[in-house]
């Protein structure tokens, strides 16, 4: 593991000689950016995002690392692009190597709690995958999704929880800030189940949607939605609302594609597949306000970071940038682009009541975990890449306006290019009517970015 060095700058920002903020990610899972009430949506019944948007900075062009789950929960955690930490696709583990938002924060005495989905390594304690190993004090995680009566890892211990799994990660969470929000600084995560399929939960208004497509989808959208209202109600009456930091936004795009908010939907890097909805409440710091230019959950960290005025000795390269100059008005353009790649490799599938399930009958027996196997997966394998290789998958780069695809079928590679200002529904190739300097320019760019990705994949980073 990477010795954590922190360091106090010796002029403080205004805000960070006030006690430290709370601060809580909450993140949906397949929650589209069309999908809200504040983003149009023609009939989805979000109140509580709307209302929180109104409180908010709204980052209008905000983008998951990746177009599936456990990669972009990698880059949220760590502020890298997921290829590198190991996790280019769902179900992968994130190295014990990596420094996590919630290592970071423990430094500076936070108290550390994760609910819900994790999906970015094990939940059996002993693995330096789990929660608890990545940094987290205490958790209640499920593998992967999970929806009605839930088993789920109590800080490595296995039980069955009666309820809707999106309802018991927040009330857990709810209960954890009762509890520990008047003794220190917390950093509470709660990824929720939901909305992603079988769509088994319903919002308090089950008739709500009946007849429409996708219903069970939407319905698990305002289900999510209770939640939030859950939450920051709950804040208000522990009166620490002022004082505490609530990120929410998605994991990939929606599951429709007609309300994704740009071309396909959730498992491709065209728009609708990484365009999500994202709002920063902080009534205490923040002004409401919309930023228009492009960011990405792999900022989530070094925003984090810059927050709480926190530096990390021998930190691995980042993807993500501090976002808090645009919040302040200090800045309106990113100079860094956001690269993408999917299908770089394949995924695990990861069944998460049935595995936890079998773990839980083990544990009750006095037996050994009967899943060894589980405890590490790959994350000790460092694989070598020659010059030019694993030019597989589809692969992006967005430097504003222009997004340049790189996508391998075949050995052979296609070339996309669309400018997202004029065109934000990847509509019209600019390739071929490009000043061919400038597409050359942009083809550098994004090669070199994969050429780096993969050193990092290798494990130099580390080295």
């Amino acid at each position: 593991m990477l010795r954590l060095a922190f360091f106090f700058f010796a002029s403080l920002p205004i805000f960070a000689v006030k006690a430290p903020p709370h601060i809580i990610l909450v993140m949906a899972d397949d929650h589209g950016y069309g999908d809200c009430g504040y983003t149009g949506h023609p009939f989805v019944k979000t109140p509580h995002l709307d209302e929180m948007s109104k409180n908010s900075v709204v980052f209008d062009h905000f983008h998951a690392s990746a177009p599936v789950c456990s990669p972009t929960r990698a880059s949220v955690m760590t502020g890298r692009n997921p290829v590198r930490t190991n996790v280019p696709n769902h179900g992968l583990y994130l190295r014990p190597q990596e420094i996590t938002i919630a290592e970071a924060l423990k430094s500076k005495a936070y108290l550390t709690a994760h609910f819900g989905k994790w999906h970015i390594g094990s939940v059996q304690k002993e693995s330096p995958t789990s929660p608890g190993g990545q940094g987290f004090d205490h958790w209640l995680s499920g593998l992967n999704f999970f929806d009605r009566d839930p088993y789920l890892s109590h800080n490595g211990t296995y039980k069955q929880y009666k309820g809707q799994g999106s309802v018991i990660a927040m009330d857990h969470a709810i209960e954890h800030l009762k509890k520990y929000s008047s003794q220190q600084p917390t950093f509470t995560v709660v990824w929720f189940p939901s909305p992603h399929d079988p769509h088994r939960e319903t919002s308090s208004q089950p008739e709500l949607y009946k007849g429409k497509k996708h219903a069970g989808y939407f319905q698990e959208i305002t289900l999510l939605d209770e939640q939030v209202g859950k939450l920051r109600k709950a804040l208000r009456d522990l009166k620490i609302h002022q004082n505490t930091l609530l990120w929410y936004t998605s994991d990939n795009g929606g599951l429709v594609t007609e309300s994704s908010g740009g071309r396909a939907k959730k498992g491709s890097i065209y728009q609708g597949g990484l365009r999500v909805p994202s709002l920063l409440e902080w009534p205490g710091r923040f002004k409401p306000k919309t930023i228009s230019a492009p960011s990405l959950s792999s900022d989530i960290y070094p925003t984090l970071l810059s927050i709480t005025d926190t530096r990390v000795d021998k930190q691995p390269k980042l993807d993500g940038i501090d976002l808090t100059p645009f919040i302040d008005g200090k800045q309106s353009t990113r100079s860094k682009p956001m690269g993408f790649w999917h299908h770089f490799a394949g995924g695990n599938s990861t069944w998460s009541d049935r595995i936890i399930k079998q773990l839980m009958e083990a544990q009750q027996a006095g037996k050994e975990t009967p899943l060894p196997e589980r405890l590490l997966k790959n994350v000790n394998d460092f694989p070598t890449y020659s010059e030019g290789a694993h030019q597989k998958g589809h692969a992006a780069l967005l430097d504003w306006p222009h997004k340049i695809h790189a996508i391998y079928k075949h050995n052979k590679i296609t070339w996309e290019l669309y400018d997202l200002d004029k065109d934000p529904m990847e509509s019209k190739d600019l390739s071929p009517t490009f000043a061919p300097e400038n597409l050359e320019r942009l083809k550098e760019k994004i090669t070199t970015w994969q050429k780096s990705v993969l050193r990092s994949h290798e494990g130099k980073d580390y080295r």
